[in-house]
């Protein structure tokens, strides 16, 4: 583990949450036939619950934030936000790069467990595209 300082500029602050409270939208965008709000809140529990330095950047949702009126329009944001985000944090602590990683995908897996059994194939594929451009970076 790194010891390296996290420093994050307002935009950079932005951009991480923009990504990761965009994945939950995005989930809850994907999850309307389950119920839309058993995944956001779910998802917003688990963004909250974060630890460290990316627990205090998550704390709050993004302000000011436009996300579109459609799913496509959200994803056009919220995909390469989190590829951007994984960057800049694997650039200055790759801990923290593990970190954000893992609190995205704790809360869309959280989201994801809001239905009986596996989820949906449209939350399914949601879940892919986003751990894609986890990945990407």
């Amino acid at each position: 583990m790194t010891t390296t300082a996290l420093t994050l500029t307002d935009q950079d602050k932005t951009t991480l949450r923009l990504a990761a409270w965009g994945a939950v939208s995005l989930m809850s965008a994907a999850g309307m036939a389950e119920s839309a709000h058993k995944v956001a809140t779910h998802g917003s529990i688990a963004l909250t619950s974060a630890t460290g330095p990316i627990g205090h950047v998550l704390s709050k949702a993004p302000k000011g934030v436009k996300y579109g009126k459609t799913v496509a329009e959200l994803a056009d944001q919220v995909l390469p936000a989190l590829t951007e985000a994984m960057t800049l944090l694997k650039r200055q602590n790759p801990a923290e790069a593990d970190n954000f990683r893992t609190t995205v995908d704790v809360a869309i897996q959280a989201a994801a467990r809001t239905h009986q059994g596996t989820p949906s194939p449209t939350l399914a594929d949601m879940i892919r595209k986003i751990t894609t451009a986890l990945d990407a970076a």
